[in-house]
């Protein structure tokens, strides 16, 4: 959601800055805008509603070359529409300053009454122009330095921020800061790059540094990063080392990041596991489980916190926790536990799963339950994300950057980490044998190669069956179990790229409604592995036939008995009970896909929707 790139260095500034917006598309945004200060002290400012490459046609004809500094802004709309005047970069009122913004102000309409009383008049209806006009006014008034007006204008803000400011006296700096919304930094050849991730970083260097909430960065040419906090104290620099490449960015052959990303899976799932389930799958070794065994022995609950696709694998999290550890389990949206008064103990364990390691709400979940004594496990895909520096251990999935809006690989690597997880606790705690153990560890270590089967087996099958159901206005998803929350993890794939509602149901509670809308123009996708609700399943598929419906059938290879009822079928290999959401949801990506794209629809960048979440 929204993205930040800035740029000094002796490279041209506006090339720099165009490839990173590029970069970070996937985000999700609705207008684009880039401000450049020339070595004249000439401050530039354009921008354009809609994609980025609106804002190169609009810059074809501006004078770009001379730029020797730059900021650059993908906006997602919150405070005003998406339009022109509304997106970022946003001057100050004299034309001194430029600043671009992730996050939210919250007393931003406080701030702006009193800045209209002394005089200030605005352009735009953002949150963002307040803040720059803030800094204007404290810069003027105070009569210092623009790093000194950043950090007071910041102390009477109340939200989430990345900020980047730039000042036309100044052509060889550029100040950051951030609190509750990601900024990295890159350090080059005598160049400096920002952004909201390192995807636009990692053509250019891999020694990055990632900003802790209020903190300031001074980035100026010829001279070392400085890093100083709101109250102007010096803060240690710690630089780490990227683990990504080029080619993880790019489409690879593949007409999608989508498609990609769900091909992709033999191999994350491979990395996911590769280490962790060890000695021929006798043992499960977590580090962070390993490192923490008395907060594991003593934990009485689970608390597990997501949004999303995250969500959606916290519940099968539910599931494996309570069957291999015997020990109860709480799923919560993010977004709903902060307000809900939650009531959580010292002897809980939260468990916080995000793909970015940025989503806003599961962050303020981390805060509350760190603030009520919890023991905070974190599961995340971006190593040096928020969510693994503010928790107290956790995982990561391993799966490689996820540049598709919809997520795949990153749920399937979340449901891998959650399974190891559970076999750990359960190995430390006692709850399953050594035997036990051994059996669902060797299945694990041949997932990668039965997700690879189905891919190869399924894939045009899957492609020429969505053609049937490419003007479908509703489908309803149904599975039990394990499979319920594989359900509604399809639906909303469905959702999101295709725009297609789409509902997931446990197939018990279909008669406690849903079966009303049961007819021939109301497809259904039913998850039907053979595990222990089998039969009850197969009862759910009965009395959808009976009322004229289609229904498109996941189910375990050999299976004759729903292959006879089903209008299609489409068979993926026989697994454990437990390992079955990672194998039955691979078909569900496919149809989401190409139903999405039989529809023309725009798969990896969906409208309305971010990648990560980092406002509420």
């Amino acid at each position: 959601m929204c993205g930040i790139v800035g740029y000094i260095g002796s490279g041209n500034v506006y090339d720099v800055l165009i490839k990173g917006l590029h970069r970070l598309e996937y985000r999700g945004y609705d207008s684009a805008g880039i401000a450049l200060v020339d070595d004249k002290g000439k401050l530039s400012v354009f921008k354009a509603k809609g994609k980025v490459a609106n804002l190169e046609s609009y810059c074809e004809d501006k004078n770009t070359d001379s730029a020797v500094v730059g900021i650059a802004h993908t906006r997602w709309a919150t405070h005003g529409e998406p339009s022109d005047h509304n997106a970022h970069p946003h001057y100050s009122e004299d034309g001194n300053l430029a600043l671009v913004h992730n996050g939210t102000i919250e007393n931003y309409q406080i701030l702006k009454d009193a800045l209209i009383q002394q005089g200030c008049t605005f352009q735009s209806e953002t949150d963002t122009e307040v803040l720059v006009q803030l800094i204007e006014y404290i810069k003027v008034h105070n009569n210092c330095s623009l790093l000194d007006a950043v950090r007071e204008a910041l102390k009477e803000v109340v939200g989430a921020y990345a900020i980047a400011v730039v000042e036309k006296d100044k052509p060889d700096t550029i100040i950051a800061a951030r609190k509750s919304s990601p900024l990295v930094i890159g350090i080059g050849d005598g160049e400096f790059l920002l952004a909201s991730d390192a995807t636009p970083i990692v053509e250019y260097t891999k020694d990055v540094v990632y900003l802790k909430d209020e903190e300031i960065a001074i980035l100026q040419r010829g001279k070392p990063l400085q890093l100083v906090t709101l109250e102007n104290e010096k803060a240690k620099i710690d630089v780490k080392t990227l683990q990504l490449s080029i080619s993880q960015l790019e489409k690879g052959g593949y007409p999608h990041f989508m498609l990609k990303e769900i091909f992709e899976q033999p191999k994350t799932l491979l990395d996911c596991i590769r280490g962790r389930v060890v000695d021929g799958g006798k043992q499960v070794m977590l580090n962070g489980v390993l490192d923490n065994k008395e907060q594991f022995l003593k934990a009485r609950r689970f608390v597990i916190v997501a949004c999303g696709t995250s969500w959606h694998a916290a519940l099968i999290g539910k599931y494996l926790l309570q069957d291999m550890c015997h020990i109860p389990v709480a799923v919560e949206y993010a977004s709903e536990f902060r307000y809900s008064k939650p009531v959580i103990y010292d002897t809980d364990i939260v468990i916080a799963i995000s793909q970015s390691g940025e989503t806003a709400d599961t962050l303020a979940a981390i805060k509350i339950a760190k603030g009520m004594g919890a023991f905070v496990y974190g599961v995340s895909n971006v190593v040096g994300s928020s969510i693994p520096r503010e928790t107290d251990s956790g995982t990561y999935i391993h799966v490689g950057p996820e540049i598709g809006v919809a997520s795949t690989k990153a749920f399937t690597g979340q449901v891998m980490v959650l399974t190891m997880l559970a076999l750990s606790i359960a190995q430390l705690r006692g709850t399953m044998t050594p035997h036990q153990i051994e059996e669902i560890g060797k299945e694990i270590l041949t997932i990668p190669d039965k997700v690879e089967g189905i891919l190869k087996s399924l894939n045009e099958k899957v492609k020429q069956m969505s053609l049937i159901y490419t003007y479908a206005r509703n489908f309803l998803y149904l599975g039990r179990g394990y499979s319920y929350p594989v359900a509604l993890e399809g639906a909303l794939k469905l959702k999101e790229i295709s725009y297609v509602h789409a509902e997931g149901y446990p197939a018990a509670e279909m008669k406690h409604g849903p079966i009303a809308l049961i007819d021939e123009e109301m497809p259904s996708v039913i998850i039907a592995p053979k595990d222990h609700l089998y039969d009850k399943i197969v009862n759910n598929v009965q009395q959808v036939k009976a009322r004229g419906g289609s229904i498109i059938a996941v189910v375990t290879e050999g299976d004759d008995l729903i292959s006879e009822i089903a209008d299609h079928v489409l068979e993926v290999p026989k697994v454990s009970e437990c390992l079955s959401p990672i194998i039955t949801s691979i078909p569900l990506q496919l149809i989401s896909y190409y139903i999405a794209i039989n529809k023309g629809k725009n798969v990896d960048m969906p409208r309305n929707l971010a990648k990560s979440v980092t406002v509420e």
